[in-house]
């Protein structure tokens, strides 16, 4: 009976390295996929940087509204690293394998900066808010102080929220297939395989998406409610043309955020299409980095006129 016990925990324990199924087809698409991948890892690192050098390098930038441009930029950086590279490997066929604390580490973190960009989004709706709707106290209430502690509280926020699920899923058992239908390790892909129950963790990923995910998005909403109905009282076009500019470029941003995000986290069960959860992660840790720099830059006029003269002065 004893014997049976240390072969059946033997059993459970056995599966310690998983192997990325990433995108199966021809080597031609493959390889394709690859580079299509690397130069997106490649502009993005380059996008976010430049948005962080432009802030940085121009004291008229130096304001809340762009010390929090600054924080996403820095978050996508990281967030876009932890999952590019390795997919990157895995398309490519050569080192598709990661061991489990290798995927507790990537989902964690990939989990964790996700969560932080939700939280950073509320916070620069907030920015907004406070900015169009009471703009004679906007420097006192959202003074350098009080937007580095939003900041702090944001990025703290983001990675305690993801602690407790990483140290569930820890805790999980694998003992069949290894191989995880993404290419990256994707929660829902990884705990399929998981040979003891996962009604927990489910429970718990739903919890933590209903309060970090649609917590950050009720804020932001309800700031966007006051800031449209604030920009409508305007007299003039021109005001309300000039108002709505400073804000266009983060509503872009949320809108594809949070509908992506929402569609991969926020469903009580894990059992959704694999193949279509890796489809919109493509768009939301790969894409939407790439997007954000460009978006800040093209639709931001302040952004902008630095950049047309950083380049005019090469």
């Amino acid at each position: 009976m004893d014997l049976m016990t240390g072969v059946e925990i033997e059993n459970q324990t056995s599966v310690q390295k998983f192997i990325l199924l990433g995108f199966p087809g021809t080597w031609y698409f493959r390889i394709s996929l690859a580079v299509v991948f690397s130069i997106m890892y490649f502009l993005t690192i380059i996008g976010n940087m430049s948005v962080i050098t432009l802030v940085w390098t121009h004291p008229w930038l130096h304001t809340p509204m762009y010390f929090f441009l600054c924080n996403l930029s820095f978050l996508e950086i990281w967030y876009t690293t932890a999952c590019a590279p390795k997919a990157i490997c895995v398309i490519f066929g050569k080192s598709q394998t990661i061991s489990f604390t290798g995927c507790i580490l990537q989902l964690y973190f990939i989990l964790s900066l996700g969560s932080t960009e939700c939280l950073i989004l509320a916070v620069m709706a907030y920015d907004r808010y406070l900015a169009i709707c009471h703009p004679l106290r906007y420097s006192s209430l959202m003074n350098s102080t009080f937007s580095a502690q939003l900041a702090l509280i944001s990025w703290l926020g983001g990675f305690l929220a993801i602690s407790v699920l990483a140290s569930l899923i820890s805790r999980l058992s694998f003992c069949g297939p290894n191989i995880i239908n993404h290419f990256f390790c994707d929660i829902d892909s990884w705990i399929v395989l998981s040979c003891t129950d996962t009604s927990l963790i489910e429970l718990a990923t739903f919890i933590i998406s209903i309060n970090v995910l649609l917590g950050s998005c009720a804020i932001t909403l309800v700031s966007y409610i006051y800031i449209i109905s604030t920009i409508c009282r305007i007299p003039s076009a021109q005001g309300r043309q000039k108002a709505f500019s400073t804000c266009s470029a983060h509503l872009t941003v949320v809108t594809i955020w949070y509908s992506s995000s929402i569609f991969l986290y926020v469903k009580p069960s894990a059992q959704n299409s694999l193949d279509l959860n890796k489809i919109v992660n493509i768009f939301n840790t790969i894409v939407t980095p790439l997007l954000n720099p460009f978006i800040y830059t093209l639709r931001n006029k302040e952004v902008k006129r630095v950049l047309e003269k950083a380049i005019s002065g090469m």
